[in-house]
């Protein structure tokens, strides 16, 4: 998850980064034409988001790796979008390269990620090089491959993110409209990216495209993984490539990084934690603990569908039919959050206020966990009374998994919304920088990741394997977190709401 990099109150007497960010970017706005292609970048970060949060899960245990233990490899992501970012940022910042500012950290994000899908997609084939046996449960090389991987693929899409909003901001030169334009832009290509990674991930046979992916070490689920990156990596390059070619990105002049005098990122952003209101307290609080809810549905959801919902097993078929499917339940999630974000704001004022419709919308997540518990009983029961279900579940019982994953695109819009717009309202009303209470926000946001990447595995194991005892803790999170919401934050007035309403949130990272 992102959030803008913190900065401090700017003295305009005295020249700073900030003071001289549009002499070093852009004199006046640039044409939305440019904006548009910086903006298209997102669907190829998106794409390979998409595949990771669809597909890794179900692959790493594919490799070898317990259920129990596979989500602690997640806690890169929070760790990664909580170190990298600020740092990224704020050197960003500070660039003095002739090719830019933003443009270095997108290419080097771009050609990171690409090393990263490649050593995911071959973990399985460098493994056995190295001396993995096949025959056995757990590749420990291939496991170790696959880690490296995964952690530089969540470093270099973070040092993606930040500078291409950035970016973006610099091409706007303040121009308010032609902000929330390319903010606009940046939300849509991240909606088609989703779509477009989760429906590479639903089709199963996309590696006849590229035969050769399949090998004695890699199965036809591996080489579809593989097949999904390769496009992944296409799309995102020649993105990238377009844009940092049209698009000029002029350099800070090198007086103005001697001049700044403001402490480093973390500096300010810990001791923002100081200042803070008891507003913004409240947002955090009901923040994380609505990510604690949130976190076992990133992890597990496709992987729930192969286990409890197809009945498979690592490495079968019907497990492998139950990702897919799950990665279609992911692609109509992702329909339903793009039409969602754009009817926030007059549903908030629809319900009296965006603070109560957030509640409203964590009691649907509550009620969606609960439905995993129904659709679970239902498939196993089918399985029992008819063991040929296994892999093939009854049409109620899809189309149920299919309401359950467009259920929650519905409060997933509002959570990648309104808390950001709360937390610009909040520091507004009590003088203090947005960036930097969008910085501090981000601590509610991978602290309770981190939590849930330690403990849900072991969670599971406890009560018999599986995924619905994290599910069932998400469950109880969301709904404590509404009743929070709704009892704790205070009532934005109709004027900030509506100011704060162009406000484009992080997706999760």
């Amino acid at each position: 998850m992102e959030a803008p990099s913190p900065t401090k109150p700017i003295d305009p007497t005295k020249p700073s980064i900030t003071t001289l960010s549009v002499e070093a970017s852009q004199a006046e706005p640039s044409p939305l034409r440019k904006m548009f292609a910086v903006a298209s970048i997102a669907a190829g970060i998106q794409f390979g988001w998409a595949l990771q949060l669809s597909l890794l899960t179900p692959y790493v245990q594919l490799l070898g790796v317990p259920h129990a233990a596979a989500s602690f490899i997640w806690l890169c992501g929070p760790i990664s979008g909580l170190v990298v970012q600020p740092i990224v940022g704020y050197y960003s910042d500070r660039s003095t390269s002739r090719f830019g500012r933003r443009r270095p950290f997108i290419l080097g994000g771009a050609v990171a990620v690409a090393i990263a899908v490649f050593l995911i997609g071959y973990a399985a084939d460098i493994g056995y090089s190295a001396g993995d046996d096949i025959t056995k449960k757990t590749r420990p090389r291939a496991v170790g491959v696959f880690v490296i991987g995964f952690w530089i693929l969540d470093v270099a899409n973070n040092m993606l993110q930040g500078p291409c909003r950035a970016f973006l901001a610099d091409l706007a030169a303040g121009d308010q409209r032609k902000t929330r334009i390319a903010n606009g832009f940046f939300s849509f290509f991240m909606a088609v990216g989703n779509v477009l990674g989760y429906a590479a991930g639903s089709f199963s046979a996309l590696h006849k495209i590229f035969p050769f992916t399949e090998t004695k070490a890699c199965d036809v689920f591996c080489a579809n993984l593989k097949s999904c990156f390769f496009f992944s990596i296409l799309l995102l390059l020649f993105l990238a490539t377009v844009a940092l070619i049209y698009v000029k990105d002029k350099p800070v002049p090198p007086r103005a990084v001697q001049e700044d005098a403001q402490p480093s990122c973390f500096f300010q952003l810990f001791g923002a934690l100081k200042e803070l209101k008891r507003p913004m307290w409240m947002l955090m609080l009901v923040t994380a603990i609505n990510w604690v809810g949130w976190f076992p549905y990133f992890l597990f959801d496709t992987d729930w569908m192969g286990r409890e919902v197809y009945g498979g097993t690592v490495g079968e078929d019907a497990y492998a039919k139950g990702v897919r499917v799950g990665s279609l339940g992911l692609m109509i999630n992702a329909v339903v959050l793009g039409f969602m974000s754009l009817a926030v704001e007059p549903l908030g004022r629809m319900v009296g206020g965006v603070k109560r419709l957030w509640g409203i919308v964590n009691f649907i997540l509550a009620i969606g966990f609960g439905m995993t518990i129904v659709i679970t009983k239902v498939a196993e029961h089918e399985r029992h009374l008819n063991p040929a279900a296994v892999g093939h579940p009854s049409s109620g019982v899809t189309v149920g998994s299919m309401v359950f994953f467009a259920v929650l695109g519905v409060p997933l819009a509002i959570t990648f919304s309104v808390p950001f717009a709360l937390a610009s309202i909040y520091s507004s009303a009590s003088g203090a920088g947005q960036g930097l209470s969008l910085g501090v926000l981000n601590l509610a946001i991978v602290v309770p990741q981190m939590v849930v990447s330690a403990l849900s595995g072991p969670w599971d194991a406890l009560f018999g394997g599986g995924n619905l005892p994290a599910f069932m803790v998400g469950a109880a999170a969301a709904a404590l977190s509404a009743i929070m919401a709704i009892v704790l934050l205070p009532t934005p007035k109709p004027a900030d709401e509506a100011k704060a309403a162009s406000m484009v949130g992080g997706g999760f990272h």
